[in-house]
């Protein structure tokens, strides 16, 4: 017999198709699947330019205070601790780009070390605080009833007392290094963490794919694991973001009034609350301790609304 060629039209374009394994492959290659929710999230995050320059800047911020040191003795020829009485309140020069302060320290390198104090006590104060805000907050939701109240009057008991008293009697007690103050900072600010998870949960849980899943003898412990807790992550992640900016402010308030990161050891907080005294000598000691909290904590802020924008499901 001879070869038939069938000729196939396809309706929403009108062009002629000489053979089905053409059109069937035109029309798989027609066929899109459907982005995921992390995908969805990203690009819209890459369409944020705003957000993107926030998160070069906080990026830029953080390696330059990790490679404090090396930056300060190999780049700048310079040690942080170094003092010179004869240099004391130099304005910016070529050999100290930021100038010296009081005792004759190069402003930029001691800026630097303190960038590495002043993140680290802001992201692992965040940390402690989203570890068990989450947990709190989890538990609070998915178990309810006593569970439920007894953490409430207990946040409620905690929140009824000004944090200023309760920050006075602990470093009447410890004194305010950097691994007490992110300690003392995480286990004070879990709070709204906890508030925040508890009401998502309390959504989350009555929703129909939590449902069947008990129904299906799931363990509570893989209904919070795999169905509940990541519903709830997107939002935490924006509150964390915003909170790491909160605790560098927490901290440059407390070194204001004496209670923040004791001398020597740098942060920016301990030395624009010490560059107060010597505003009329040496106004860049406070300008750019001033200017790096401003920039680092409103990038945080960006990062934290471009966050939460990225991660709605409600926006297209």
């Amino acid at each position: 017999m001879a070869e038939q060629v069938k000729t196939f039209r396809r309706e929403d374009e009108g062009e002629p198709i000489d053979s089905l394994d053409r059109y069937l492959e035109g029309t798989q290659a027609a066929t899109v699947e459907p982005l995921s929710f992390g995908t969805i999230a990203l690009r819209r995050l890459l369409r944020d330019r705003l957000t993107i320059i926030a998160l070069g800047v906080i990026g830029l911020l953080v390696v330059v205070s990790v490679l404090a040191n090396v930056i300060s003795q190999e780049f700048l020829g310079v040690d942080p601790n170094s003092t010179d009485l004869q240099i004391t309140f130099q304005p910016p020069s070529k050999e100290h780009l930021l100038g010296t302060d009081q005792l004759g320290r190069d402003q930029l390198s001691r800026l630097l070390v303190g960038g590495r104090t002043s993140l680290a006590i802001g992201f692992f104060g965040a940390i402690i605080a989203l570890t068990v805000g989450v947990s709190v907050g989890l538990l609070a939701g998915f178990f309810g009833g006593r569970v439920d109240d007894l953490v409430m009057w207990f946040i409620n008991t905690l929140q009824s007392i000004p944090q200023i008293f309760l920050l006075l009697i602990i470093f009447a007690l410890f004194a305010p290094t950097p691994t007490w103050l992110v300690i003392i900072l995480g286990f004070l600010g879990w709070v709204g963490t906890t508030r925040l998870v508890r009401g998502e949960v309390f959504s989350v849980r009555e929703r129909d794919y939590v449902t069947a899943s008990r129904a299906l003898g799931a363990s509570r412990a893989t209904l919070m694991g795999r169905h509940i807790l990541p519903n709830v992550l997107p939002i935490v992640i924006v509150v964390t973001a915003i909170d790491i900016g909160t605790l560098i402010l927490i901290e440059s308030a407390l070194s204001f009034i004496g209670l923040g990161v004791q001398p020597p050891t740098a942060t920016w907080g301990n030395m624009l609350a010490k560059a107060q005294q010597y505003f009329h000598l040496g106004p860049h000691l406070i300008i750019f301790p001033g200017l790096l909290i401003t920039i680092t904590v409103l990038c945080l802020f960006i990062i934290g609304d471009g966050l939460r924008d990225a991660l709605d499901p409600r926006l297209k």
